[in-house]
């Protein structure tokens, strides 16, 4: 019995030596799995780097994750007053883990974006239109399930939002997107811009109201101008660091007559030409993806065109595209007395090329003012200022005094607009004797847009509206939609060689009286539907261009009317199913009668009975809106199961000529990286020190969704706690051996030992 009791005892000695070596292995094996967490995630650290690249910062500090590579090529065929492009998009993982890419990327404000492939390998999924709440259900169980998955949203009617889910490690997944559009024409020059970069945008912090709730439920509540804000706001590479997302660009023009001048104003070109056609790419291959591309083309004298029709056949019915340039008679030689507010834009985003652009504009305008005219000036960052109590006579003295005003601006501060747009049209002197014009002067980098559509419908007036886009990468869907509701016309200055002609062309349209009144006669017995309604008001050398749909086979003389000043004019125009047909203009009369709706929704109404109609006009013509979305899902499963996904966000350029601290804020000593924009605090993002590569802080925003696993504190918990058990598992061991190679073991010594003995 005693040998039993003491062979028990030994054996319990070694089983308390092997302790330590158990717990070793279980420290070791929890370590192991956190690693192989890790390295699923792909985390990187600077120093891992061997190349530049933007790292998008986790949640735990030292973290980083690699955004994707982009590369963008597009094609570009332009046919009479009609252009479709294909922009194909290259998103390659350059990490060790899954992504899921998202990019912001702009398109012309009146795209009608109809189409959506994903190519992996040799298999090509075309894309679906669904309503914009299904089509991301459908997108996110894809997303889930571990496929690969392609959702392309609208945000703005120019701003996208392309996601593509389960890009394996190594992998390139392209992505196309086409869409049709109208070709602009201005003063005989037909034009067309390609936006290559989302301009970093000041969107206003939410302002807390006090509300009154008629069921009991008082309180404050939150007003955001900006709701989407975190949709919005991709990261921003610093200059300093080079260009990233390369593009390159063919474009092939059939003018339909013959071709005086073409021109590419912000890019380098190669042009090979005939007499009515041409074809160009940039003469550098690739450019950065940092300001619009824009080609002007001119018809030779006497072959101006002075109307145009198009016309196709979709399923039973017919849609027309018509382009009419009115009679505008001779310039008038005494100009109407005027009212002038000049509101000039000298916040942080137009430091750079924008600020003397602007200035130089603003000084030339002056310059145009006669004796009889009055005017005032506002200048807006995020304060504003107006120079005069009220709008004054534009003699030598006051036109001096403004020109020091303007010469003294310098860019700075944040973006508060709509004090400022507000301030220009309060009229409190309602002379009605004088035509009131507010032209306003600024890059339209603002995200709350639709705050301000709200006032210039509630507080417009009388007054005529004349947004001045300037810079290489304008919000051309502010300025164009601005200009709409406030009656007016948007000019675009994208460089200082544009100022002159630019300014010229706008001054024609405010020195001569608008063409109104203007009216569509159709054929007796035809029922059309056409867009725009109603018709705007014309300026000087601006065409009317009409999407209408009628009835299969229609025939007849249509008739155009309007007035100029007191003169009234007509033109008549023969429908004709000889008309030449061209394919998709269908799509951009759906994209017009859509445009027509947003805008009307915006003055009031039936809001969800404007909603149900533009979903009802987008599904059916496969169209991209606010409503609806296309997705594109391959249904074979890609990521292995157990792997995990990480979020990111592709990074985009800042557009050419601004400055990156204007826009950020300056360099901040502590942060040795960039931080991405945050919401509605532009300013308070830190430049980057000089660094081999960007990061971008996903910790302000959901960006980057983080699994669980990558959360490191509660193992650093359990580690700490398993070591300390280990140090004393070894403490225990060494002295049970000590007493037992010494003196015998601890169980021979004790009392209970030599009583069994």
């Amino acid at each position: 019995m005693a040998i039993h009791t003491l062979s028990t005892d030994r054996q319990l000695v070694r089983l308390f030596s092997l302790l330590p070596l158990i717990l070793v292995c279980l420290v070791l094996s929890i370590v192991g799995a956190q690693a192989n967490s890790l390295a699923d995630i792909a985390y990187v650290s600077p120093n891992d780097m061997q190349r530049g690249a933007l790292l998008l910062k986790g949640k735990e500090p030292g973290k980083f994750i690699e955004a994707p590579v982009l590369a963008t090529d597009v094609d570009i065929q332009v046919t009479g007053p009609t252009g479709r492009t294909r922009v194909t998009q290259r998103f390659e993982n350059p990490g060790e883990g899954w992504v899921e890419g998202i990019y912001v990327f702009p398109l012309p404000e009146d795209a009608a974006v109809d189409t959506l492939r994903m190519v992996i390998g040799d298999k090509v999924i075309e894309g679906e239109i669904k309503e914009k709440v299904e089509a991301r259900r459908i997108y996110e169980e894809a997303r889930d399930a571990g496929q690969r998955a392609s959702l392309v949203e609208q945000e703005r009617p120019n701003l996208f939002t392309n996601s593509v889910a389960n890009i394996g490690p190594g992998e390139t997944v392209i992505i196309q997107i086409e869409y049709q559009e109208t070709i602009r024409q201005s003063n005989n020059t037909f034009s067309l811009r390609f936006p290559m970069v989302v301009a970093p945008r000041y969107n206003p912090q939410p302002t807390i109201v006090h509300t009154v709730d008629i069921d009991n439920r008082n309180g404050w509540g939150v007003v955001d101008p900006v709701p989407d804000r975190d949709r919005i706001e991709p990261p921003v590479q610093h200059p300093d660091e080079g260009p990233i997302n390369p593009v390159t660009l063919t474009l092939s023009l059939d003018a339909g007559f013959p071709i005086d001048r073409i021109v590419s104003h912000h890019h380098e070109v190669r042009i090979e030409r005939g007499e009515r056609n041409a074809t160009l790419t940039h003469k550098e291959g690739e450019v950065p993806a940092d300001r619009d591309f824009e080609l002007t083309w001119t018809p030779e004298e006497g072959s101006e065109p002075t109307a145009a029709l198009f016309r196709e056949s979709w399923k039973g019915e017919d849609y027309l595209l018509l382009m009419v340039t009115p009679p505008y008679g001779e310039e008038v030689d005494t100009a109407p007395a005027r009212e002038v507010i000049f509101v000039i834009d000298n916040s942080g985003s137009m430091a750079g090329e924008s600020m003397p652009q602007a200035k130089e504009s603003l000084l030339k305008a002056l310059d145009r003012l006669k004796p009889t005219d009055t005017f005032n000036v506002v200048r807006f960052d995020d304060t504003h200022e107006v120079l005069f109590e009220t709008s004054i006579r534009a003699d030598r003295e006051n036109l001096n005094v403004a020109r020091r005003f303007v010469r003294s601006l310098e860019a700075d501060g944040g973006t508060e607009m709509l004090p400022a747009l507000q301030a220009a049209l309060r009229d409190p002197l309602n002379d009605t004797s004088r035509l009131r014009q507010v032209i306003f002067l600024t890059d339209g980098a603002i995200g709350n847009e639709q705050q301000l559509f709200e006032a210039i419908v509630d507080q417009a007036g009388r007054s005529r509206l004349f947004p001045v886009g300037i810079g290489s990468a304008p919000n051309s869907y502010f300025m164009t939609r601005a200009a709409e509701m406030g009656r007016g016309a948007f000019t675009h200055i994208g460089s200082e060689a544009q100022i002159s002609e630019r300014m010229k062309e706008l001054f024609l349209k405010l020195e001569n009286p608008a063409m109104t009144d203007l009216r569509l006669v159709w054929p007796d017995g035809v029922e059309a539907e056409a867009w725009p309604t109603p018709l705007p008001d014309l300026y000087r050398g601006e065409p009317i261009v009409l999407s209408a749909k009628i009835a299969d086979g229609t025939e007849g003389t249509l008739r155009l009317t309007g007035k100029t000043g007191d003169e009234v004019w007509a033109i008549d125009m023969e429908i004709s199913d000889e008309a030449p047909n061209r394919t998709g203009v269908s799509q951009l009369w759906a994209r017009r009668k859509i445009a027509s709706l947003e805008a009307a929704r915006t003055m009031g109404g039936d809001w969800d009975a404007f909603d149900k109609e533009i979903t009802k006009v987008a599904l059916a013509h496969h169209l991209v809106s606010r409503l609806t979305s296309l997705v594109a899902v391959d249904k074979t499963p890609a990521r292995p199961a157990g792997e995990e996904l990480t979020q990111t966000e592709v990074p985009l350029n800042l557009p050419a000529g601004w400055e990156f601290e204007k826009v950020f804020g300056e360099p901040d000593a502590s942060a040795p990286v960039m931080q991405r924009a945050r919401a509605g605090a532009m300013r308070s993002m830190l430049a980057a020190a000089p660094a081999p590569m960007m990061m971008a802080d996903a910790s302000q925003t959901q960006g980057i969704a983080l699994p669980q696993t990558a959360s490191e504190a509660p193992a650093l918990i359990a580690q700490g706690i398993m070591m300390l058990l280990l140090a004393l598992s070894l403490l225990a061991g060494w002295f049970l051996w000590m007493k037992q190679t010494s003196s015998g073991s601890l169980f021979e010594r004790s009392s209970s030992f030599k009583w069994r003995r």
